[in-house]
C-alpha cells in the first residue's frame, strides 16, 4: 500500500503534482521545481519529510551499542545536540546515513532515511544481542517539516519560535499553538533553516500557518537540486549497500579512532590501500545535461557513472555527481558523458558546487 503523511491533505489543496516516493505519496512540485528552488536559495521554503523514520534508542547502555553500530564518535555528543552518521555492513558498505539525536545520558533518536526505515528498524534490532537497550519505531508518531532558507529564523519567529540562538546541529524544545515542537537547526538543502518535529494535528497548522506568511511550500524535485548543489548525499544513488562511505568522499564521518563498530575492519583495510572509486564533482562543457546511471569514460574506456545530475538553477549550468575509478578521480583529462548514445566532454570540478553566504551559520546536513 502508498503511504500518506499527515499533510497529504494540504498539498491536494495548494496544488501539488504527487508522486510515489519509495512507496510514499509524496509532492514532487506545487508550482515549478525552478520557482521552488530559487525560494529557498534568495528568501525560504518548506517541505514535508514526515516520510522520514524516527527511532528512538534508550536504555543504560544506549551509547556504547550505538558506537558499536555507527560510523561516528557520539562521544562528542551531549544533551540537545546532534551528529551525521552512517551505518555501515561488516564489509563495509553503506546501510544507511542518518542523524543521532541525544536528549538525556540514556536517550537518542535515529532519524533515518524514508527507503530504509523498515529495513534500518529490523537491523538495529537483530544486533541488540542483550544489551541493555530498548528500541521504539516513532516514525507513525511523527510529522516533520522542514523550513529552508536565509529567511528561516524571521518567518518562524514571526509564529513565535525564537530558534535564531540555536546553533547548527542542536535542536530545543518550542510551542505552537497547543503543540509541543521539537526544533533543530539542520537541513538538506544548503542553506540555514530549521527541522520541525511534531504531532499531526500541530504539522498541519504549522504549515497551514507558515503558508499564510508566503513561505513557499517545495516538494521533492527542489529538494534534490538544492542537495545536490550542495553536494550532500542521496541513498540509493550516492550511497548504496555496495558503496563504503570512503568511496562516498564521507571519510571525515567515520572515526576510526574511537574504538570498533561494524565494518571498521573493512574500512581500515580499504583505508590504508586508498579507495578503488571514489565520488567526485562534474561539470558538463555543454548544455547536456548527465543523469543517474549515465556512463562516465575516459577517452573510449568507461571508469564510472553518474550517480545525481542535474541543470543547476542556481549556476545555471549542467553539474552531476559520478562514482568513478580512483586514478580517474585523481584529474583525467578527456572526460566525458554518454548522453543517449553520444559522448558529450565534462571536467571535474572541486564541490560542493554551492556554498551559501558565509553571513549565516551553517546548518546543512553534514559535521564532522
Amino acid at each position: 500500500m502508498v503511504r500518506r503523511t499527515p499533510l497529504y491533505d494540504l498539498h491536494l489543496r495548494y496544488g501539488a503534482r504527487m508522486v510515489d516516493f519509495h512507496g510514499w505519496e509524496m509532492p514532487v512540485q506545487y508550482t515549478s521545481i525552478l520557482h521552488e528552488h530559487r525560494a529557498v536559495r534568495t528568501d525560504v521554503g518548506m517541505f514535508d519529510v514526515s516520510h522520514m523514520g524516527e527511532i528512538e534508542v534508550s536504555g543504560p547502555d544506549s551509547l556504547g551499542w550505538l558506537q558499536g553500530l555507527l560510523t561516528n564518535d557520539l562521544s562528542r555528543l551531549k544533551p540537545g545536540r546532534a551528529l551525521y552518521t552512517l551505518m555501515t555492513a561488516e564489509d563495509g558498505g553503506t546501510l544507511d546515513d542518518l542523524l543521532v539525536y541525544q536528549w538525556d545520558e540514556t536517550r537518542f533518536w535515529l532519524v533515518v532515511n524514508a527507503a530504509n526505515r523498515d529495513a534500518d528498524s529490523h537491523w538495529l534490532r537483530e544486533h541488540v544481542k542483550g544489551a541493555q537497550v530498548r528500541l521504539v519505531d516513532r516514525s507513525d508518531d511523527v510529522a516533520l517539516i522542514a523550513v529552508q532558507g536565509p529567511r528561516a529564523v524571521e518567518r518562524l519567529e514571526q509564529l513565535g519560535l525564537s530558534l535564531a540562538s540555536l546553533r547548527p546541529f542542536s535542536f530545543t524544545s518550542a510551542r505552537f499553538q497547543n503543540g509541543e515542537v521539537m526544533a533543530s537547526r539542520t537541513g538538506y538543502t544548503g542553506e540555514d533553516g530549521f527541522e520541525l518535529y511534531t504531532d499531526a494535528a500541530t504539522a498541519n497548522a504549522l504549515f497551514e500557518a507558515l503558508y499564510e506568511l508566503g513561505v513557499t511550500p517545495c516538494g521533492l524535485g527542489a529538494r534534490d537540486t538544492l542537495r545536490l548543489e550542495a553536494c550532500l548525499p542521496l541513498y540509493g544513488q550516492e550511497l548504496r549497500r555496495d558503496v563504503t562511505p570512503l568511496e562516498a568522499s564521507l571519510a571525515p564521518f567515520v572515526k576510526f579512532e574511537k574504538g570498533d563498530f561494524v565494518g571498521r575492519a573493512a574500512l581500515e583495510r580499504q583505508a590504508a590501500q586508498g579507495p578503488a572509486r571514489r565520488l567526485v564533482g562534474m561539470e558538463m562543457a555543454d548544455r547536456a545535461i548527465p543523469r543517474t546511471g549515465y556512463g562516465v569514460y575516459v577517452k573510449e574506456r568507461k571508469v564510472g557513472e553518474i550517480t545525481s545530475g542535474t541543470m543547476s538553477p542556481t549556476l545555471e549550468r549542467p553539474i552531476g555527481l559520478a562514482l568513478i575509478e580512483a586514478w580517474a578521480a585523481e584529474g583525467a583529462e578527456e572526460l566525458a558523458v554518454d548522453i543517449r548514445g553520444k559522448l558529450h566532454p565534462a571536467r571535474l570540478v572541486a564541490t560542493p558546487f554551492y556554498r551559501r553566504p558565509k553571513a549565516a551559520p551553517r546548518a546543512i546536513k553534514e559535521e564532522g
